[in-house]
C-alpha cells in the first residue's frame, strides 16, 4: 500500500465526494466515508489487486452524546453516531478503519434510527457485526438479509448502548432491579 496520504488521496478520486476526512496520526488510523459511499468504498478495498482487504475484523457504534445538560454544553462535538469498520488484509497484513458518521436519529426524528447501507453482500462475517450494532446502538443498515436483533428479544424497547438509554424496570412481569 502507498503512504496514507496518497493512498487517502487516491480514494478521494476514485469516489468523489464520498472519502468525508481521515486520521492518520491516530493510535488506529482511520478514514471516513460518507454513509452513501460506505459499501462501494468496502468493495473497492475487497476486490483491488493490490490492496485485498479480504477480512472484517468487526462492525462497532460509538453514540456520541452526553445526556447531562451541563456537561453537553462543554463537550466539542455535536452528537451523533459513528459506525466503525476495521478491516485486514490477510495476504498483505495491513489493517485499515473506516468510520461513517450518522446523525442519532434520521431527519432528526427522535426514535427514527439512522441508516447506512449494508456492507453484509462484501463480507458474511458483517450479517452478524450489523445485527448486533441494530440491537445495541440502534442504527438500521439498509439491505441486510436478515434485519433483525440478535442479542435482546425481538420486542425489546429501545437499544441498550445508546447514552441516553433507560433499562426498564420489568420485562413481562419479571422485576429486573
Amino acid at each position: 500500500m502507498s503512504s496514507g496520504t496518497d493512498f487517502v488521496e487516491q480514494l478521494k478520486k476514485k469516489f468523489p465526494g464520498q472519502i468525508t476526512g481521515a486520521n492518520l496520526e491516530a493510535i488506529d488510523p482511520w478514514i471516513e466515508v460518507s454513509p452513501e459511499g460506505i459499501a462501494d468504498v468496502c468493495r473497492f478495498l475487497r476486490d483491488d489487486a493490490k490492496l485485498r482487504f479480504d477480512m472484517l475484523n468487526c462492525i462497532s457504534a460509538v453514540d456520541y452524546f452526553e445526556p447531562d445538560a451541563k456537561k453537553a454544553a462543554k463537550v466539542p462535538w455535536q452528537p451523533h453516531l459513528e459506525v466503525v469498520y476495521h478491516l485486514w488484509s490477510v495476504p498483505n497484513k495491513n489493517s485499515l478503519v473506516l468510520k461513517v458518521m450518522l446523525p442519532r436519529w434520521k431527519d432528526d426524528r427522535e426514535g427514527e434510527l439512522p441508516e447506512v447501507p449494508s456492507v453484509a453482500g462484501v463480507w458474511s462475517t458483517a450479517d452478524w457485526h450489523e445485527r448486533e450494532v441494530y440491537d445495541l446502538c440502534g442504527v438500521r443498515f439498509i439491505g441486510h438479509p436478515n434485519h433483525r436483533r440478535i442479542l435482546c428479544p425481538e420486542d425489546w424497547v429501545g437499544h441498550p448502548l445508546r447514552r441516553d438509554y433507560e433499562m426498564p424496570l420489568e420485562y413481562h412481569g419479571i422485576r429486573g432491579r
